[in-house]
């Protein structure tokens, strides 16, 4: 059992060494140069894989230089690729050379919320044909659910969504002629991640289905956002996503 103990206090010493530095005893061993520059480039790598479209906004260089400090600050947790750089989007809000894109950190966002769209548990989606069946005073009442995999996010100030859409289908974007705010709807449709931007007010009826309300309550927190929001096409519009799922039955 010591040994054991001393082994991994030696592993744990190597790797804080490998990303941190500092231990003179473990740096001067033959080999440690390789075996850091080889982690530390396997990290920059998972974090280009997993934030495709920051990287195409600010080049390679940039955001490998990026990446290089993310992963010395924030080394992997998880064998998983997918579950590295969940903080990357917070780590690029305080990176300095990132203050000039204002809207990055909500680009790293989105392609955060593609992978946890990719990833996620699957669910039969509500279909337009069971909320047909339900008799109009049961409808307002009925709670509905995000589906696991559907993600949205409201971009405030920036179009950062329309930003990400474009990049993330390789075409370079056009601003309007007003600089706003926008919001955007992942869902999964037979295993691919689909996009489509979205009113803010169905980002408040989503929020509120999240939180477990019925229907007509989400409706009302939709339409206290925005008020010309159409419940009707809202609903046609998830439901044709696949974002929806019923709660369960009470036993």
């Amino acid at each position: 059992m010591k040994d054991v103990e001393e082994l991994r206090r030696y592993q744990d010493a190597f790797i804080a060494a490998a990303f941190h530095g500092g231990d003179d005893a473990i740096t001067a061993q033959p080999g440690f140069v390789v075996y850091r520059n080889t982690l530390l480039k396997g990290c920059v790598d998972n974090l280009a894989a997993n934030f495709p479209t920051v990287m195409r906004l600010v080049g390679e260089q940039w955001f490998r230089a990026a990446a290089l400090e993310y992963a010395r600050a924030e080394p992997p947790v998880s064998v998983s690729l997918f579950d590295y750089g969940a903080t990357f989007p917070a780590f690029l809000k305080q990176f300095p050379p990132a203050a000039t894109l204002p809207y990055l950190t909500e680009v790293a966002r989105l392609d955060r919320l593609w992978i946890e769209c990719h990833t996620a548990a699957d669910a039969l989606p509500l279909s337009a044909e069971h909320l047909a069946t339900l008799a109009p005073e049961a409808l307002g009442a009925t709670c509905l659910r995000p589906h696991p995999a559907a993600r949205w996010l409201t971009s405030d100030q920036h179009p950062a969504c329309a930003i990400w859409i474009a990049n993330r289908e390789q075409r370079e974007f056009v601003s309007g002629a007003i600089w706003r705010g926008d919001s955007v709807l992942l869902t999964r449709i037979d295993g691919a991640v689909h996009w489509r931007l979205i009113d803010a007010g169905v980002t408040a009826f989503l929020d509120a289905c999240l939180c477990g309300d019925a229907l007509e309550a989400a409706a009302m927190h939709g339409l206290s956002l925005q008020p010309d929001l159409d419940i009707a096409a809202t609903l046609a519009m998830l439901l044709q996503a696949g974002a929806l799922t019923t709660l369960p039955e009470s036993p």
